[in-house]
């Protein structure tokens, strides 16, 4: 059993038997509701029902897939806490991936103008991203979480055992975040993550990128300097995720899009800030053949660019990146032109590779 410190509240490891009950009795709340999806309510509800008095809450579902993170879906979530005289204090527990997490987490922090909310993440992309560092958000149209608060939540709850409910494509989904904690920010890291069995995790490699991803946020709660090196791979890689949402009938998961992106972004980084071409080779290598290659074709440029210039880190009408110097660091605020993000979309789509 491990836990770490966070900005305000513990993130907890595999404790939700010895914990979750005692948190929420010490707490004092008055009620408390659970909010799921159709999946989370089937595989992963049962595991935490017996840990907590089952006369005092009520279940919350949504539909799952990011399809359920926009203002319809808090509208329905506000008028069920209203429907379920939920006051002030109230708590809400988000059991799900990062849908449920980035959704509750917003319900949560505008309903009267705030309750308390803890995260019990269920996918492997929202224990080592989504849960930890007090975004929240919803997306419109194609724009992924343009409306959003920084609100802390009390506690998380991260459970290894939840992982043997995922597909294989959701676990390689989140294991591209973890990949780009070690990128970023931990050399060796990222050496003994590409270099382990990334079909089953070990729980070790969740907390050690659980614990990259917190020291980040707690030195930069409100994204105003170095939490902004989280972006990589995330300007050009949120594009290609929303683009394949509307066009694709079998999208890429977050992950996969994120994957994409690393490489669009290491080679900027080799052009714009001195990444060795030795250290974008092992970077290329090593996600093609994790997550093959999206087919981007130069007709879908303009659409993508688009997107891009829409993203909420831009400065100034200007598409803002957070780029590498080198596996383990990465340097913020690097502005890229039209030209460079096309032409880094070029490098991508030459490569040879099918995506799988």
């Amino acid at each position: 059993m491990k836990q770490i410190d966070s900005i305000s509240y513990p993130i907890y490891f595999n404790s939700i038997a010895e914990k979750l009950d005692k948190f929420i009795e010490d707490g004092k709340y008055s009620r408390f509701f659970i909010l799921t999806d159709e999946h989370t309510a089937l595989h992963c509800l049962p595991l935490i029902t017996d840990k907590v008095n089952p006369d005092n809450y009520d279940l919350l579902e949504v539909s799952a897939g990011e399809e359920s993170k926009t203002i319809d879906f808090c509208i329905g979530i506000w008028k069920m806490l209203i429907d379920f005289d939920a006051d002030r204090n109230s708590l809400l527990i988000n059991l799900g991936g990062g849908v449920v997490t980035d959704l509750g987490g917003f319900a949560a922090s505008t309903y009267k103008r705030g309750i308390d909310f803890i995260h019990i993440p269920t996918t492997l992309l929202s224990q080592v991203d989504a849960s930890i560092g007090g975004k929240t958000g919803i997306d419109i149209d194609n724009l992924k979480n343009i409306i959003g608060t920084f609100t802390q939540p009390k506690a998380v709850f991260i459970e290894h055992a939840f992982l043997e409910t995922l597909p294989a494509r959701q676990i390689k989904s989140g294991t591209a975040e973890m990949l780009k904690h070690g990128l970023i920010a931990d050399a060796d890291y990222w050496h003994a993550l590409k270099n382990s069995n990334l079909e089953k995790p070990e729980a070790e490699l969740v907390y050690q990128s659980a614990v990259i991803k917190n020291k980040v946020v707690t030195e930069d709660p409100s994204e105003r300097g170095q939490r902004k090196i989280l972006n990589f791979g995330h300007t050009i890689g949120h594009a290609l995720e929303s683009y394949s949402l509307d066009h694709d009938k079998n999208p890429l998961t977050h992950g996969e899009a994120i994957a994409a992106g690393m490489i669009c972004e290491a080679w900027l980084s080799h052009q714009k800030c001195d990444l060795p071409a030795a250290d974008l080779d092992e970077i290329v290598s090593t996600l093609l053949a994790i997550y093959g290659k999206y087919q981007v074709k130069e007709a879908s440029f303009v659409e993508l660019r688009n997107i891009m210039k829409k993203d909420k880190k831009n400065q100034g009408g200007k598409i803002n990146c957070s780029l590498l110097t080198k596996i383990g660091d990465c340097r913020i605020d690097n502005i890229c032109t039209d030209d460079e993000l096309c032409d880094s979309l070029r490098y991508y789509a030459q490569l040879e590779y099918a995506r799988v």
